[in-house]
């Protein structure tokens, strides 16, 4: 009994399959991508020799329309092979009496699917071009057939938000002054949903997460987009709210006896103007509680504990191994960037043809995208000279507390407050 399978995929939208599992012994396989040249010599060798069970995947691989599928399967039936599909239970060798009603019932299943794929090679012809993906055009872009327009009128909006947000570091605070100054209410999903756009970034990014570079003028630089990204991570990991509160120790404080972490309370008195700050734990679960601690005395303290342990801790970051990630990742971007380049003369010399040259560009153009995000996530070259800059008490003096919040979380994971006997100290621990 000789057994022969089929597989057609389509390259703009899967890769080619590997270790199919036919539950035949199976003596060949013919693979069609893109075209369909292998099914007709498939069908030849039907003809002119003995074949007893073709088994494919699904029925919607024999051609590009209903008509089509029909018309092959009624071939194959007609020399008296066995066509099995195995991804929907079809055997046109069974002797089931509904096989005609369920033959019925698949026959719209891939009527079905083969619109859904000519729908999704319509988009996927959409990314090989660099084009917008269809719904709603950002706010501050206009869009047309090939690419996303900066909106002239509105862009000034988006980039005061981004520019609010990387001064003060506050999702919260950003979406109450766009309200403020422009009254341009959004909630802060939409505002976090702006901070991690692509399109602001001059990148397309489409719903299977691939992303093309460079498809359109963009409303921040690769540097701000990069500093976004670290104040997000930043802000995640402290406590809901933490990240837009006025003073900058809030959410960093954590108390070393009962681990709790510390709230700012503030206090004042009758007829005086005066206010007093205070951090207490939060949920202490000591029967004595552990007790409030100055505000200020804590923070003159963490100035001083940052002034003297940071440039320690910078120097203590492997630079040479992180000279050697960066140099790699740029030396991969450089090679991709290379054969971007000798595409054209391939197209030229008929090695490529322009539907293989679209798709080979855009597989590349991705692949640049991932290695240019991979790039962005290590710390700023410049992280040693910052750390001497900011090393300076007089630097943190001069700062409001908004500012301070700023730099403190662009610096510190937590502090840890160690109490003592009648003392207490704190333990810095940095991001790095």
């Amino acid at each position: 009994m000789r057994v022969i399978a089929y597989i057609y995929s389509d390259p703009i939208l899967e890769t080619s399959p590997e270790n199919i599992s036919w539950g035949w012994d199976v003596e060949g396989v013919y693979h069609d991508l893109g075209e369909r040249s292998h099914l007709q010599k498939l069908l030849q060798e039907c003809e002119n020799e003995e074949i007893d069970i073709l088994v494919i995947r699904r029925l919607e691989e024999l051609g590009n329309n209903l008509e089509t599928v029909t018309k092959v399967m009624t071939q194959i039936q007609a020399m008296d092979i066995r066509l099995i599909a195995i991804y929907q239970g079809y055997d046109s060798g069974s002797d089931t009496p509904n096989l005609k009603i369920e033959l019925l019932r698949l026959l719209q299943e891939i009527q079905y699917n083969l619109r859904s794929r000519r729908i999704r090679q319509g988009h996927a012809s959409n990314r090989l071009e660099a084009a917008p993906p269809p719904g709603k055009t950002p706010y501050g872009y206009k869009k047309n057939k090939s690419k996303y327009i900066v909106d002239k009128s509105t862009s000034p909006v988006v980039k005061d938000f981004f520019d609010n947000f990387l001064l003060y570091g506050s999702l919260r605070g950003s979406v109450r002054y766009l309200a403020k100054k422009y009254g341009k209410k959004i909630s802060v999903t939409t505002g976090k949903r702006w901070l991690t756009n692509s399109v602001y970034r001059g990148d397309t990014s489409y719903h299977n997460g691939e992303i093309i570079l460079n498809t359109h003028g963009a409303i921040i630089s690769r540097e701000e987009a990069a500093q976004i990204d670290r104040l997000l991570g930043r802000n995640s990991r402290l406590p809901p709210r933490s990240a837009s509160a006025r003073r900058s120790l809030a959410g960093l404080v954590i108390c070393g006896e009962c681990q709790s972490g510390m709230t700012i309370t503030r206090v004042t008195i009758r007829k005086q103007d005066k206010e007093y700050l205070y951090l207490r734990p939060i949920n202490c679960p000591h029967k004595q509680k552990c007790k409030a601690i100055s505000y200020d005395q804590v923070l003159d303290e963490t100035i001083q504990s940052v002034c003297r342990e940071l440039p320690q801790a910078v120097a203590g970051i492997n630079s040479p191994q992180l000279d050697a990630i960066k140099n790699d990742l740029l030396t991969k971007i450089n090679h991709q960037e290379k054969i971007l380049d000798k595409i054209p003369s391939l197209m030229e010399a008929g090695i490529f043809d322009t539907e293989t040259a679209k798709l080979r560009i855009y597989k590349i153009r991705t692949e640049i995208s991932l290695l240019q995000k991979q790039l962005a996530t290590l710390p700023p070259v410049n992280l040693i000279a910052v750390a001497q800059s900011v090393s300076i008490p007089q630097f943190w003096l001069d700062l409001s507390e908004t500012e301070r919040r700023f730099y403190f979380r662009e610096f510190i994971s937590n502090i840890q407050l160690i109490r003592q006997e009648k003392q207490w100290q704190l333990k810095i621990i940095f991001i790095f």
